[in-house]
Parts: structure tokens; sequence; C-alpha cells
């Protein structure tokens, strides 16, 4: 199964929504706050949520919706 991996920071309205999203999907993803890593705030911090493919470089950043997700994860 693919793993997903939804970067967020505590607090974040928009991460919420993604949240949201991914819930009313039904996917199953892993979330890490950005917060607690530099490196992270750096590469995400401006994005965030950030929705990125384990094993993949592909990542998909706000704004998004359920068809643009759906699309993301095929």
């Amino acid at each position: 199964m693919l793993g997903v991996t939804l970067y967020s920071a505590d607090g974040c309205h928009l991460c919420e929504l993604a949240k949201a999203i991914l819930d009313d999907l039904a996917v199953t993803y892993t979330v890490i706050d950005i917060a607690l890593d530099d490196e992270l705030v750096e590469r995400f911090g401006v994005r965030i949520p950030v929705l990125v493919k384990d094993s993949s470089d592909n990542d998909l950043g706000w704004p998004f919706d359920a068809a643009a997700v759906t699309l993301f994860l095929e």
C-alpha cells in the first residue's frame, strides 16, 4: 500500500482542512509537524499543508481538494 505523509503544523487551520479531506477519502496518512525540524520548516514552511507520497519526490502543496488528492494518489 502506498504511504502518504502530511507535512503540517500545530494550529494550522489549512492543515485541519487537509486532514478532513484525507479522512473523507479514507486515506491512511502520517502527520509530521514541521515545527520540530528546521530543515522541514525551510522546505515546506510557506507551502503547508503538503502531501508527499512515500518513496517518491512527488508532493502536493496547498491548495488542494478531494479531486486533486485522488489524482495525486493514482
